[in-house]
């Protein structure tokens, strides 16, 4: 894509006077850097600027050099500045980015190479008779008995290494993938096998291994797969350790080791440590929770209506055309691969739901609980009216702050071609505010103090209504051992998740369509309760409540469930089943039933 397909035709924007980018206004930071260099005339409207004013606000390089007023040595033109910024950095980009970009982008594929992003050359030669781009775009199946016909003695090193590699691939259950898939159109669980398949396929031996969590997005049917692989790990002659939830994982392990009794402060002991068979007579957290089960809704709520995705033929679907019932809880289930993300972005296109995925709250170091719900500025509020004091001596970005960090507790030093190093500032010892701003307190607490409160002890500690109820949503979630001043960019994918799910049971009044893909991952057995409870709130407060799940648990709990299959990849992309879950087992047989919904009665 070049700048101009990027940026779509912002210069045509500019040339009729429109101004686009947030920030752009008066004393807006864009505005800052362009309006304020001394280079433009600020003041005529962009309409009237000449050509080659708009290229250089645009695009700089050389046609900043032609203008009357050279700008700073570092300019960036518009469209620079914004590739650089949102999109020359990490994979990791914040909703407010996401947003930005989703404005102010669009992807087309390449006219010339159809996506193969090859020469002509490269991408005409051939194997077998397939060029690369056709080897890319077949399943990793139908790929790995090709490359098992390349028999060229030259070659055999390169082809007996990529059999494995592919055979690996196969047998975590990733063969319905093909190689030219985009790696942002795979789920969570598909992502997190790929990861895992240089591990897997490795010949290493005594070698210590960890795996936080391999079931994400499997299915119960395809879990067999990865404790296979595990157990090979094990036998090779190497050690194990698999952080999990999963029942079925736990009932394999030769030990168990678990950590308690609870969460953030009240967890880090060691609880229980011995075998699947001990742990279930033992008086633990997990122990507890292997022996409930939750029931099978009989008495689903009513829709109030239907939300319709037609035609769908995104990935593996087959034409699929759905009804999802309004005011209700709606799970997708089926094997990995069978097409339930798929569905779920072709709601989220033709219906524009909100998504409530697991990915970074925010990628800036001072975002933490107390700035995500706003209760920063009544906080001080509540220190300045005990002080006496402003309220921007207790913030760590204003007067309060220490002036040897800035504010941020640490100091960090480039090491040019190392990583970065970050240090305790020996100024504040890492407190942030000035000696004198952390005299002042209230309930015995200094303003530093607040960053080291739970979210469950700043609700019962801090005497404001408005602190109380903007974290309320926080502990219901789950979250309340979380502390006030911890960055957002520590949290979890789950937690992150719930942190977004807390949001919109605060802020969201009309009825909204929802997108949840596997909230339960990194969610221990007995906080899956505390999460149902929430979709729940979410579905009793007028909204629609779509989720892609395999746990169990979820499932039972549904008001309608979706099923597709039978199998993954062009073996999926179908509609097995559709309706309340307790009449499943009435539309189609147990054998089919219980593989590809995990439905045990």
């Amino acid at each position: 894509m070049s700048a101009v397909d990027r940026f779509l035709d912002l210069d045509k924007s500019l040339a009729q006077g429109a101004i686009l980018l947030p920030g752009f206004g008066n004393g807006g930071y864009w505005y800052s850097q362009y309006a304020e260099i001394g280079s433009f005339d600020a003041d005529s409207p962009l309409r009237d600027w000449t050509e080659g004013e708009r290229q250089a606000l645009l695009y700089g390089g050389e046609h900043a050099a032609r203008l009357g007023t050279r700008p700073p040595t570092d300019y960036e033109g518009i469209v620079e500045r914004f590739e650089r910024i949102y999109l020359h950095t990490s994979d990791n980009l914040s909703d407010r980015k996401q947003e930005t970009i989703a404005q102010f982008t669009r992807s087309e594929i390449c006219q010339d190479c159809r996506g193969d992003r090859l020469n002509e050359a490269s991408r005409t030669a051939t194997v077998l008779g397939y060029t690369i781009g056709e080897m890319a775009r077949m399943e990793i199946t139908e790929l790995a008995d090709l490359v098992q016909r390349v028999a060229d003695p030259a070659v055999a090193p390169v082809t007996a290494a990529l059999r494995d590699r592919l055979g690996a691939m196969v047998t975590i259950g990733l063969g319905y993938l093909h190689l030219g898939r985009a790696t942002t159109s795979l789920s969570g669980g598909e992502s997190q096998r790929i990861k895992t398949v240089k591990h897997l396929g490795s010949s290493l031996i005594e070698m210590l291994y960890v795996f936080d969590e391999p079931t994400v997005g499997l299915h119960p049917h395809d879990i067999k797969s990865m404790i296979t692989l595990l157990q090979q790990l094990r036998d090779q002659g190497n050690t194990v350790l698999v952080v999990e939830h999963d029942p079925a994982v736990m009932a394999i392990a030769d030990q168990i080791v678990e950590i308690g009794p609870d969460a953030g402060a009240d967890g880090g002991e060691l609880v229980f440590q011995g075998t699947f068979d001990e742990l279930q007579t033992a008086r633990t957290a997990t122990s507890a929770a292997l022996a409930m089960q939750t029931p099978i809704t009989t008495d689903p709520r009513a829709a109030t209506g239907a939300i319709t995705v037609a035609n769908a033929t995104r990935n593996n679907l087959n034409n699929l055309t759905v009804n999802i019932p309004t005011e209700v809880l709606t799970v997708l289930t089926g094997v990995a691969g069978s097409g339930k993300s798929s569905l779920a972005t072709e709601l989220v296109t033709q219906q524009g739901a909100v998504v409530i995925d697991q990915r970074p709250v925010s990628t800036n170091r001072r975002s933490t609980p107390i700035t995500y719900t706003g209760i920063a500025t009544p906080i001080r509020k509540l220190f300045a009216k005990h002080s006496g004091l402003p309220a921007g001596f207790f913030s760590a970005n204003s007067e309060g702050a220490c002036p040897d960090c800035k504010g941020l507790g640490v100091i960090y030093t480039d090491l040019a071609f190392m990583d970065g190093q970050e240090t305790v500032c020996e100024t504040c010892q890492g407190r942030r505010f000035t000696s004198d701003v952390l005299r002042h307190r209230v309930n015995g607490l200094s303003i530093a103090d607040i960053d080291d409160l739970t979210i469950s002890n700043a609700i019962q500690q801090l005497p404001d209504r408005t602190i109380r109820k903007a974290l309320q949503h926080l502990g219901q979630v789950g979250l309340g051992y979380l502390r006030l001043g911890q960055p957002l960019t520590t949290l979890s994918g789950g937690e992150c998740q719930r942190v977004k799910i807390a949001k919109e049971l605060r802020d969201t009044a009309e009825p909204t369509l929802y997108v949840l893909d596997e909230p339960t991952t990194g969610l221990h057995l007995r906080d899956i309760a505390t999460l149902l409870q929430i979709l729940d709130q979410l579905v009793d407060q007028g909204h629609t409540v779509v989720v892609i799940e395999h746990n169990v648990d979820v499932i039972r709990h549904a008001d309608w469930i979706i099923d597709l299959g039978p199998g993954p990849g062009k073996h999926g992309g179908q509609i097995l089943y559709q309706g309340p879950v307790a009449q499943i087992d009435g539309t189609v047989t147990a054998a089919e039933v219980i593989p590809s919904s995990g439905i045990q009665r």
